[in-house]
């Protein structure tokens, strides 16, 4: 209790008294409700590289403790449990999150607390805080190159943009129907449709999509569907016999662990556009394999993008906390810009200005043994821009952590930080 009230005092030597053993490591994603699918292999990942850094010795001599919640799938709870994983745990950094509304219930948290977070999963850009580090991609590393890809190798015309009911997919959307109409798509050639989080019933909506797709011309589905809708949206098309060769289906939140609880035999040819691939053939993707699957028990278990995005994160933040001396959030900051670390492609990511990283974009082809055939690599890694050149009102801005510019809306137009308030 002495220690308690004395760590409010100037004392200089009392937090080096109060100091604990260990390193605290938040780990802040769904392990129940409708993300549970996707996330909990988050958890596991985030468990297996802590326990990877712990055997290499740890972090600035000390070993890290990792301090795990279950968001359940509810928004406001990431919020609550954020702030109890900063206030109460104590911890110096947190891994988490995977929808943008997640996201964006936590950010308040983190910019009141001044916590970090490392947040692995692609999203719609349109923001740039200085608290998080966005090492998922942006929509020009994953959903610009799978519509120009679907566009100049497969000739679509007609696009149906399908999305789960939230922030991530209406702004992704919203880029993508400007970027079509910018490439001459006519409005009538652009269907939009949302369903809410854990939607079961395709029936209406995939027989739509089968009429839409009946005009004469070729169409496509780019899905920003996220979490276990996946399951039944996938089987529908099986049933009412839509297969890839007549409209092929792209999707961004579908990997190898959302596949691996599907019947993938009618998906085959169906494409997916990430960063990473199960498939990359690497000596470093052959490596953290191997240790993943020793970790876990089990060679079933199979690796996905955002468990690259963790990786890349976490190891990001070793070197950055290392070159610091410290795990002090503002010298962790201020030390992360120009980091790079390994991919598990071969290449090197970076985390730029911005607080986004240097990634290679892929599309892969789903096979029948839930894996992906990759069709399509970038020549080189793009940077993930925050914000779309396509929308008018964030064309103009930039993000700029470094002083003395220290701003994540600058608008270049006018000159001015918070040229624009996030959607």
């Amino acid at each position: 209790m002495a220690l308690g009230l004395m760590a409010g005092t100037a004392l200089p030597a009392v937090p080096a008294l109060a100091q604990e053993d260990t390193i605290k490591v938040g780990i802040l994603h769904s392990l129940s409700g409708t993300m549970a699918i996707s996330e909990t292999t988050l958890k596991d990942t985030m468990l297996f590289l802590i326990d990877e850094q712990n055997k290499k010795g740890g972090v600035l001599g000390k070993q890290l403790e990792p301090v795990v919640v279950d968001i359940a799938s509810d928004w406001p709870l990431a919020a609550e449990l954020a702030r109890q994983l900063i206030e109460v745990d104590q911890v110096d950094v947190v891994f988490g999150c995977w929808t943008s509304v997640c996201r964006k219930s936590v950010l308040p948290v983190f910019e009141e607390l001044n916590g970090l977070l490392f947040y692995p999963v692609q999203y719609e850009g349109e923001e740039s805080q200085r608290n998080v580090f966005y090492t998922g991609a942006a929509p020009n590393q994953q959903a610009i190159p799978a519509v120009d890809y679907l566009m100049e190798e497969e000739g679509v015309e007609r696009w149906v943009l399908a999305g789960t009911d939230y922030v991530y997919p209406q702004t992704t959307n919203k880029i993508l129907e400007q970027y079509l109409k910018d490439k001459g798509v006519a409005a009538e050639d652009i269907m939009i449709n949302y369903t809410p989080f854990g939607h079961s019933d395709w029936q209406t909506i995939v027989s739509d999509i089968k009429a839409f797709g009946s005009a004469g011309k070729k169409t496509a589905v780019v899905s920003t569907i996220n979490g276990d809708a996946n399951v039944p949206f996938y089987r529908e098309l099986g049933n009412q016999g839509i297969d890839a060769a007549d409209i092929p289906v792209v999707a961004f939140s579908v990997g190898e662990e959302e596949l691996a609880g599907l019947d993938t035999a009618p998906l085959v040819g169906h494409l997916a556009a990430w960063n990473y691939f199960m498939s990359v053939d690497t000596p470093e993707n052959e490596d953290f394999i191997a240790a993943w699957q020793a970790f876990i028990g089990s060679t079933d278990r199979v690796t996905n993008d955002p468990m690259e995005a963790h990786y890349i994160g976490f190891n990001m933040w070793v070197k950055a906390a290392e070159a610091a001396g410290t795990t002090d959030a503002d010298a962790v900051i201020d030390n992360i810009i120009g980091v790079a670390v390994p991919n598990l492609s071969g290449g090197l990511a970076s985390m730029a200005p911005n607080h986004h990283i240097t990634k290679p974009v892929l599309i892969g082809e789903i096979q029948d043994d839930g894996q992906f055939d990759i069709v399509y690599e970038t020549p080189g890694l793009v940077l993930g821009d925050e914000w779309s050149d396509f929308l008018p009102e964030s064309k103009p801005l930039i993000a700029d952590w470094r002083a003395p510019l220290s701003c994540g809306n600058f608008n270049t137009a006018t000159m001015t930080c918070g040229g624009a308030t996030t959607p």
